[in-house]
């Protein structure tokens, strides 16, 4: 399954897109790990990475919004702890299991990448618009 960062996905903040085109290929390795039958310990941890990799950028990008007062940050910053409580139960669930399955990677494609798509698109764009906005004032 290819899964990478494209046209689509740019917020227009050169901060938020690159940790963006990070944070997709970190999740690409870890399909492709599962898809590719590669044991469980190497999957914990890819998905280890990812985590850690996940807080950075949340931090990074909740740091921006409260720096421009943006007006959604707590609602935007519950959706981030929503993934973060998701990617929790995809340990549970690796866990339980004796190394990655075609469900796990079906679980992170649902859970995580279309999940995260769609946040990009809509939630991380608006915040991109309006710090850009809120840095350029004479914008009518």
């Amino acid at each position: 399954m290819l899964i990478e960062f494209d046209d689509s996905l740019i917020t227009g903040n050169d901060t938020i897109d690159e940790q963006h085109k990070e944070l997709i290929k970190k999740i690409s390795d870890l399909v492709t790990s599962c898809e590719n039958g590669d044991g469980k310990v190497k999957a914990i941890k890819m998905l280890d990475y990812l985590e850690e990799y996940t807080n950075f950028h949340f931090s990074a990008e909740e740091e921006l919004q409260k720096k421009a007062n943006y007006p959604d940050y707590d609602k935007h910053h519950a959706k981030h702890e929503e993934f973060k409580q998701t990617i929790k139960e995809l340990f549970d669930y690796l866990d339980e299991l004796e190394g990655p399955t075609k469900d796990f990677a079906d679980k992170v494609q649902v859970q995580v990448v279309d999940w995260l798509f769609k946040h990009i698109k809509s939630a991380d764009r608006s915040v991109a618009e309006y710090i850009h906005l809120n840095n350029n004032p004479d914008i009518v």
